[in-house]
């Protein structure tokens, strides 16, 4: 975050600059006690989710992408991070000394779309072995919805520690710009750097040690199951 956020925090160096190494001007007490407070709203939302059963697992392996040498995928929680972003604010210009100032009001929405558990077709409802392969994704599933408010803590504090209720400061023209490519080279990566975060809580769920236990759970029904379709996936 810090070194994308460099590259256009330096454009307001001269601006903070003359704002803060001298008491303050009768604009800066304008900007300050009239323009309003910068503003942050962020919210997360969860949209639910859905369990499909009509995929085969030939289709839920090519839909995983990327699998170690002969596994086969039963089950498959999928999803997409979403951010917008609405950026906008008050303004107020100084013609005499050349510039003005922003009170930013910064809108954020965190959110995935409706959540997709697949369990693969070849195991029926109700058995132990559809059971056990649901249970597994469930935890995938809870890792996104528990995942959703920590990253908005983390952005939350972030903003509050950037914008601290103060209005930024720049030549005329240029504030509202300087503050959109803020969010757009700084922020906007940041934040997607966080919701991607939940992703190695997904791969901790898919270790090794999971799918030793799965294949034993059931009686072996699991494994007894797989054994025809991983011989069926080779032919």
């Amino acid at each position: 975050m810090r070194l994308l956020l460099a590259l256009v925090l330096c454009w307001w160096a001269s601006a903070a600059t003359a704002a803060s190494t001298a008491p303050r001007t009768a604009f800066q007490a304008r900007c300050e006690d009239s323009i309003g407070a910068s503003l942050s709203v962020l919210t997360g939302t969860q949209n639910g989710f859905r369990i499909d059963n009509t995929v085969g697992f030939r289709a839920l392996t090519a839909m995983k992408g990327r699998t170690r040498p002969g596994q086969v995928v039963l089950g498959l929680t999928r999803t997409e991070s979403r951010v917008s972003i609405n950026v906008g604010g008050r303004l107020l210009a100084d013609e005499a000394s050349g510039y003005e100032c922003i009170a930013p009001h910064i809108e954020i929405k965190l959110y995935y779309p409706p959540i997709v558990v697949y369990i693969t077709r070849e195991f029926r409802p109700g058995t132990c072995a559809y059971e056990e392969v649901l249970a597994h994704e469930m935890r995938h599933l809870n890792a996104y919805l528990d995942y959703l408010p920590r990253a908005e803590a983390r952005v939350r504090t972030a903003l509050a520690r950037r914008f601290e209720d103060k209005p930024l400061y720049a030549r005329i023209g240029n504030a509202q710009n300087l503050l959109q490519r803020e969010i757009d080279r700084g922020w906007m990566p940041y934040i997607k750097s966080e919701m991607a975060k939940v992703e190695s809580v997904q791969a901790e769920i898919d270790s090794p040690q999971e799918y030793a236990r799965l294949g034993k759970v059931c009686g072996g029904e699991v494994q007894s199951l797989l054994g025809p379709l991983q011989r069926s996936k080779q032919k």
